[in-house]
């Protein structure tokens, strides 16, 4: 009986001491899973540089058409010719839209006759009135009558000039909104038609730019929708008052518009220039980690882990931001000039992780890039 207990008893320790081992290997791996340390991400940097730049300011702006109308009927009538097509260029002058004006014709017509009548009596009088037939009072009657049929014969001409629709400018005409056939009363539109070389942009500037924006200035368009196109006008036009909601004052600028790209209703970023040139710190765009609490960069140094042990790492170190120019932006406080700023792969990076340099390939840093579909 004693045997077989210390039989049992040996089998129990020999299960708890395999049991034991089990577990000490477990917890061994565990501790060297968590004393490893991942490898550093490979990143691009570049060397923060003072430059240079215009003191200026970003907005969206609004483009408008410098002439611009809706043409439509001056006089009722029935649409009897169309002679553009929607989309199509005009020069001034050119026959849009011709009205029914048959009846007009055929007045004029009579109304001609008649002025022809007393144009002959005209001439009788004044032959009877010089030999002493006829009184004054009957030539003056005749000289009545003549003006009148002649005044009726203008009126009848300008009605029909009037049924003749007409480009008032040289410009791009937009949809046509009338069919053949189609009664039109007075004021229905026809078509727009728009002069869009050069245009106008509107748009706003705080009240404190309005000091230092003046007609002359320059302005840089651009549009989302025409990358890598720049478009270059001046001031023509600023607002005589601030809007009290925006407390923003309304300014105008004049640029050319070859080829028409600018569209009106489009909207547009405007750079427009605010003062004299002063010098701020350079990045390129791919450097700067936006966040709600705050936009950063990493700055690639030396630091020293828990063992005291240096390596190559980085900081981050928040910064602020102002206009960009192509791929650039301008960061107006928290990096020096001289910094290894991290140009790429900031997504991945946290506060004092390792680093490893490669520029062989670098992001875009073009302050006036020109994208080959442009």
């Amino acid at each position: 009986m004693i045997k077989r207990m210390l039989m049992m008893l040996g089998i129990v320790i020999l299960v708890l001491s395999g049991l034991g081992f089990v577990k000490f290997r477990q917890i061994n791996k565990a501790m060297q899973a968590s004393s490893f340390t991942p490898p550093p991400e490979s990143v691009t940097t570049v060397v923060a540089k003072s430059e240079s730049w215009l003191s200026s300011s970003q907005v969206v702006g609004t483009v408008e058409a410098v002439q611009g109308v809706q043409v439509a009927a001056d006089l009722p009538g029935v649409v009897y010719k169309i002679n553009f097509e929607s989309g199509q260029s005009v020069s001034k002058g050119d026959v849009l839209v011709e009205l029914d004006t048959r009846e007009e014709h055929s007045d004029l017509a009579s109304l001609e006759a008649q002025r022809d009548l007393a144009r002959q009596n005209f001439a009788r009088t004044q032959e009877l009135v010089k030999e002493g037939v006829l009184s004054r009072s009957e030539y003056d009657r005749t000289i009545a009558d003549q003006k009148n049929t002649e005044a009726k014969v203008a009126q009848t001409r300008a009605t029909i000039e009037r049924k003749t629709i007409r480009a008032p400018f040289s410009g791009v005409l937009g949809i046509r909104k009338v069919n053949l056939g189609q009664y039109l009363a007075a004021g229905t539109p026809i078509v727009s038609l728009e002069k869009l070389n050069p245009v106008y942009v509107d748009f706003g500037v705080p009240q404190q730019d309005a000091a230092t924006i003046h007609v002359g200035s320059n302005v840089r368009i651009s549009a989302d929708q025409l990358a890598g196109k720049v478009f270059t006008g001046r001031v023509t036009a600023l607002d005589s008052i601030v809007d009290a909601g925006t407390r923003n004052i309304q300014v105008q600028a004049t640029l050319a518009n070859p080829g028409g790209k600018l569209r009106s209703g489009m909207f547009v970023q405007v750079d427009v220039s605010t003062g004299a040139s002063r010098p701020m710190i350079t990045l390129p765009a791919s450097a700067i980690s936006y966040a709600p609490y705050g936009d950063s960069v990493f700055v690639v140094t030396d630091l020293k882990d828990q063992s005291g042990k240096t390596y190559r790492g980085v900081r981050q170190q928040f910064v602020k931001v102002g206009g960009g120019r192509g791929d650039q932006v301008a960061i107006l406080s928290g990096v020096n000039p001289g910094d290894e700023v991290v140009s790429s792969a900031v997504f991945k990076l946290r506060n004092g992780a390792a680093v490893q340099v490669n520029n062989k390939v670098q992001p875009d840093n073009n302050p006036a890039p020109k994208p080959e579909d442009s």
